[in-house]
């Protein structure tokens, strides 16, 4: 029973590679779906809470009537989230010999507790505030202080606003120029799950450009890209989850299914299991980029361009080149040519903040920091082919661990500094424990 809900894993993360959303869309879809499937299972449960309108199914409770019933609410919440996906979609319910023209609501039927459970899932988020039928564009009017800069060229124009996010033009997938606007400046405004307000655990304000910290803060960025050893470039590659990837939430629903299968959960436990993950997770995208808009701070190619203009530093050269001298105003990170920097402000980290909101929930739930999880690289670096990689195994002995090296890698890549990794850390902390405790509220019957 526990393949039902790592079958719709799998292709919930092959319709986000698909589509290319950006990380709070897709941890919003992530949320999205699993508590349709959460609300399913509830439908049948004497004690569990459903998020939406509780009701109760009058089909009987067997294994075969729970399943249908998440297999429904898994499907009518991937289709209306990732249209793009349908047929795939559609070739799973064909294959589990289940018809998708069934549309009844009927209680009494376990298709019906599907179809009911997702559409009031689904309706309710349609009016959430995070634009979904407006393809996610910004509705709070975000405009950015600073014209863009060119990665590939030297900064040699005014930068009004240092301290402040700057967008970046460079060639895109097509090799043509593109300049990315700001994904998702008016997250904030999205109706979270467990927060009382996006605002709820803001992390205390960045370095002021003012301040002997900027400048430490910039310095510590180009030594540590200097001092790059091949581990830490496959850890960068490894967490950095950008275009045409399951993205930094999805990732951790593949470390998720790990411990499912590790632990031998059974179906109910692993729909509890995702239902909380994925909601602090989410969670964790509206209190990060209400932070990031809030303070609207650089990236470090801004701030070193700014700050080391006109003087020489040691710093990667590029594919193949390894760590030159060159002229501030020429530094670059650790990243493929067509992303260079992510389309949004740094501070606060999105990876720190999503990686230990999921390793507090997978904490809490398993009763165990205990993870056990590794990788080993097995193919080139995407963003420097030439350097000697094959065969470095990461591994993590805790989820707390897996987390610190996902914010930790980020600095690797040049595009946090290091308090946005910390503040980020401890921010995703406090949403996990406090999406944890709302699910865990939900599945007890005590919200």
């Amino acid at each position: 029973m526990t393949n039902i809900v790592q079958d719709w894993t799998e292709l919930l993360l092959d319709a986000i590679r698909l589509t290319k959303p950006g990380p709070p869309m897709v941890a919003r879809s992530i949320a999205i779906v699993y508590t349709c499937i959460y609300d399913a299972w509830a439908a049948y449960d004497s004690v569990a809470n459903l998020t939406r309108t509780d009701f109760a199914a009058t089909a009987p409770g067997n294994a075969a009537n729970v399943a249908t019933s998440v297999h429904f609410a898994a499907y009518r919440a991937l289709v209306d989230q990732y249209p793009k996906a349908k047929n795939a979609l559609d070739a799973k319910m064909t294959l589990l010999g289940l018809s998708i023209s069934d549309t009844t609501l009927s209680v009494s039927s376990p298709v019906g507790v599907g179809n009911k459970a997702a559409k009031q899932v689904l309706t309710f988020r349609q009016t959430d505030g995070a634009n979904e039928a407006g393809n996610y564009a910004d509705t709070s009017g975000y405009m950015p202080v600073n014209n863009p800069i060119r990665p590939f060229f030297a900064t040699t124009e005014d930068i009004p606003f240092p301290d402040r996010w700057q967008p970046l033009t460079y060639l895109d997938d097509d090799n043509r120029p593109a300049t990315p606007s700001y994904i998702g400046a008016h997250w904030g405004e999205v109706t979270p799950f467990a927060l009382t307000s996006s605002s709820q655990f803001r992390p205390v304000p960045p370095q002021l450009i003012t301040s002997q910290g900027f400048l430490e803060q910039a310095r510590h960025v180009i030594d540590v890209q200097a001092n790059l050893t091949p581990k830490q470039k496959v850890m960068a590659e490894y967490w950095a989850d950008g275009p045409r990837s399951e993205l930094p939430p999805g990732h951790w629903l593949i470390l998720a299914t790990f411990v499912v299968e590790r632990d031998r959960l059974n179906l109910a436990e692993t729909i509890k299991l995702f239902f909380a993950l994925s909601n602090a997770v989410f969670d964790a995208s509206i209190a990060t980029w209400e932070a990031k808009r809030f303070y609207d701070y650089c990236r470090p190619i801004t701030a070193i361009r700014y700050l080391f203009r006109g003087k020489t530093i040691k710093a990667w050269g590029g594919a193949g080149k390894g760590v030159i001298n060159m002229p501030g105003e020429l530094w670059r990170p650790f990243q493929v040519d067509n992303f260079p920097t992510p389309p949004f402000s740094e501070y606060v980290s999105g990876h720190s903040t999503f990686s230990m909101a999921a390793a507090t929930v997978l904490k809490a739930y398993t009763g165990s920091d205990e993870f056990g999880y590794f990788y080993m690289q097995r193919k080139p670096l995407a963003a420097d082919p030439h350097e000697e990689v094959l065969g470095i195994l990461l591994s993590w002995n805790t989820f707390r661990d897996a987390a610190l090296d996902a914010g930790e890698s980020r600095i690797y890549g040049g595009i946090h500094f290091y308090e946005g990794n910390v503040s980020g850390l401890e921010l995703g902390k406090k949403v996990g424990a406090n999406a944890f405790e709302k699910a865990r509220a939900y599945w007890t019957g005590t919200v």
